[in-house]
């Protein structure tokens, strides 16, 4: 088998966390049932909150999950907090001992009081690949069923991938443990109360997490991908928080593409910057050469593997905004469920109305079969293109200095958005999200190391702005239309670009006037830093922006390796 029970991974059962040994004592009780994804579903249906639409569950995944023939999709409705608050998290492994023994009684406390309810779990594999397949149990109450429909959804029913599970590598990995109990209450001012009180406790090391008064199916998604990210960096791999597709050019018809033969490309970048639309388009803007074919790996969670120089992805499915899908919308024929929608009549049909009506982030679950052709393997990246939404940053830049190229990545600034509970003021401000990952829960210096190993082995560090650019102030700014950056994108892929070294930023490149003209016409002119108005202005904040990348990567935990750190810092430095 892949990863290990407990017993099989603790040499000394003493090594334990009390956290993962209070997990499993409530995952073994006899009481709590073992359910799968077609007993999930019928339990859903009777939950409060759950509405059965007359949208049909995309067929082959109703058949292949175990649900009657003409199964419907149904809508799961939260209440207030309709995305994840990062603010409820407590690392285990980061508080003091003072602190861990509260916790530790805390959560004690909580697994009593879940105890009085009916109980239930399921079991589903992480990951889909047979060089990297995680166990998991999610328990949770029964009047939790929907989350757990669609936690199966999301990854895959163990029953689904079981003797390819039986037959896949052992891993010196825990089985992954998650408990939800969204019942919780509590007074205690340690602990998030925001909507209500709620704790999103992680021990990455002993691959468990709790979601304590927390309905949000993004937090028991984004927390079994926590623990597969991080069980992923254990084994020496990059965790990938984006999207990638591989290109094959070798069937096209000019000799000139021919010869390029396959290249993935992945792109990081949280939701609005395009990380979706980069990785998903049929044909970039109608812009790839006749004959290309197109694989996606997935577009919100891989791993990439430097020694074997592959990626493998973790899910089978896509966990989808539907702010931009109205009720035509051809991907509503992959749709398995649906959270936090407004429901309308059409035609005697009760049909999901997306496009945010009800409130922002409404999510669908999608099967992968709606981004063409897929696979769940794919080769080492040619490209990693980080997409940032920073004023000051023309549409494109490529990077011939791995630490500079790093430390962009290191130090992406980013906003937040309507997918994660915050504030209002909160959504204007300028939020550095490393390697556009915020669910990275261990130190920053190993994902930094991990990425400059991946380019020391051959992939090249773009960055795509996804905002607009500097035209003579911070507001009146230039479009940088998808079109364009689709377009970009492409010429990266087929080598159509050269570059010149931008004065400004040492080791970062422009696309050259005659290269980017040939594909873009006008490009240069209106897109050539050195052609920003007021530029003594333009300057000040470029320089600025890039001294409070200075300044977080300085107090980060790259504090505790000052050569690595010395490094990025240093590269950072704007001329001028």
């Amino acid at each position: 088998m892949a990863s290990k029970s407990s017993f099989e991974y603790y040499k000394n059962l003493k090594e334990m966390s009390p956290v993962r040994a209070i997990a499993e004592t409530v995952m073994l009780d006899s009481k709590v049932r073992l359910i799968n994804t077609a007993e999930a579903y019928e339990l859903a249906l009777k939950q409060p909150g759950v509405t059965l639409t007359d949208l049909p569950i995309y067929p082959p995944k109703a058949k292949s999950l175990g649900l009657p023939e003409g199964a419907r999709v149904f809508n799961d409705c939260h209440g207030k907090i309709i995305g994840r608050t990062a603010q409820a998290r407590v690392f285990y492994n980061r508080i003091s001992d003072a602190e861990k023994t509260k916790v530790e009684a805390d959560l004690r406390e909580a697994a009593y009081q879940m105890q009085q309810n009916t109980l239930i779990k399921a079991e589903a594999i992480v990951g889909i690949d047979p060089d990297l397949m995680i166990k998991a149990t999610f328990i949770t109450t029964e009047s939790d069923a929907a989350n757990v429909f669609n936690w199966l959804t999301n990854f895959t029913p163990f029953e689904e991938l079981q003797r390819q599970y039986a037959q896949s590598k052992i891993l010196p990995i825990q089985d992954i443990i998650i408990i939800a109990y969204n019942k919780w209450t509590c007074e205690d001012p340690y602990y998030t109360n925001i909507g209500s009180p709620q704790l999103a406790l992680v021990d990455e090391k002993h691959n468990v997490i709790y979601n304590l008064g927390m309905r949000y199916f993004g937090e028991r998604k984004k927390g079994t991908l926590t623990l597969a990210w991080t069980s992923g960096m254990r084994l020496n791999m990059a965790a990938c928080h984006g999207g990638i597709k591989e290109i094959d050019f070798s069937s096209c018809d000019d000799p000139g593409f021919r010869q390029l033969g396959k290249r993935s490309i992945a792109f990081y970048g949280l939701s609005g910057t395009g990380k979706s639309s980069h990785t998903n388009s049929a044909t970039n803007g109608d812009t790839m050469p006749i004959g290309f074919k197109k694989v996606i790996l997935h577009d919100d969670a891989f791993q990439i593997d430097r020694e074997e120089k592959v990626c493998r992805v973790w899910e089978p499915t896509l966990f989808d905004k539907t702010d931009s899908r109205p009720l035509d919308h051809p991907d509503w024929k992959y749709c398995i469920a649906l959270m936090n929608h407004a429901l309308i009549r059409t035609e005697d049909r009760i049909m999901p109305l997306g496009l945010d009506v009800r409130q922002a982030n409404g999510r669908a679950l999608f099967d992968r079969d709606l981004l063409g052709k897929w696979v769940n393997k794919c080769s080492f990246p040619k490209a990693l293109a980080w997409l940032m939404k920073d004023t000051v940053l023309p549409p494109l830049l490529k990077y011939k200095n791995n630490d500079l190229a790093v430390a962009m990545g290191a130090a992406l600034i980013t906003r937040r958005n309507r997918a994660e509970n915050v504030t209002e003021a909160d959504l204007k401000k300028l939020v550095f999200e490393p390697f556009a990952n915020p669910f990275r829960v261990y130190e920053l210096y190993r994902d930094v190391e991990a990425f400059l190993k991946v380019l020391e082995n051959g992939a090249d560090c773009y960055t795509f702005n996804s905002a607009k650019y500097w035209k003579s102030s911070d507001t009146d700014l230039e479009e940088i239309r998808l079109q364009t950056s689709l377009t970009l994108q492409t010429a990266i892929l087929t080598d159509k670009l050269d570059w010149y070294e931008w004065d400004l930023l040492p080791g970062a490149m422009l696309p050259t006037r005659e290269s980017v003209d040939k594909i873009i016409p006008g490009y240069f002119d209106k897109y050539d830093p050195s052609r920003r108005e007021n530029s003594a202005n333009y300057i000040e904040l470029l320089k600025d922006r890039f001294h409070q990348r200075q300044e977080f990567l300085r107090s980060s935990d790259l504090q505790t390796m000052p050569e690595l750190m010395g490094k990025l810092v240093n590269s950072l430095n704007i001329n001028g």
